[in-house]
């Protein structure tokens, strides 16, 4: 080869740093917020992205249960899930998941965004997300994101 070649570093999971951000989901539309929240949580806004290592950051999403719905999704969407018995077919609407447990919409929609492998999982579970103010990482001192 020359000696004028130029070669691609591939970055391992021992040379990234990751940071700690936080979001604050206030009036924003869940699918706007949770593509920029995979995009964080892959890597992707890092020079050093590279698609087969987890070179994502943690994320922190405060104020869930005040996410819009755009459109009729309050009344329409639906999630469904077998529980593996027969007649076991629950059907939950939006709006009940979100009187219940808001933080579980946005982790669905941040779930369907990302891989479905084992580096999928792992990069899910950087995803911190809670329905009010509070959350218990202040030690990390996470880094304010404007969206």
């Amino acid at each position: 080869m020359e000696p004028s070649a130029k070669f691609t570093k591939s970055f391992r999971k021992e040379d990234v740093v990751r940071d700690w951000w936080i979001v604050d989901a206030t009036d924003m539309t869940v699918g706007r917020l949770s593509t920029q929240v995979a995009r964080l949580l892959r890597g992707k806004h890092k020079a050093i992205f590279t698609p087969h290592v987890d070179t994502g950051d943690f994320v922190i999403v405060v104020n869930a249960e005040k996410v819009k719905l755009t459109g009729n999704k309050a009344e329409d969407k639906v999630y469904n899930r077998y529980t593996g018995y027969p007649g076991g077919y629950i059907t939950n609407s939006i709006k009940d998941v979100m009187k219940k447990h808001p933080e579980r919409v946005l982790e669905h929609a941040v779930k369907g965004m990302l891989m479905k492998n084992t580096l999928g999982r792992a990069i899910f579970r950087k995803l911190k997300v809670y329905a009010g103010p509070n959350h218990p990482h202040e030690a990390q001192k996470p880094i304010k994101l404007e969206l």
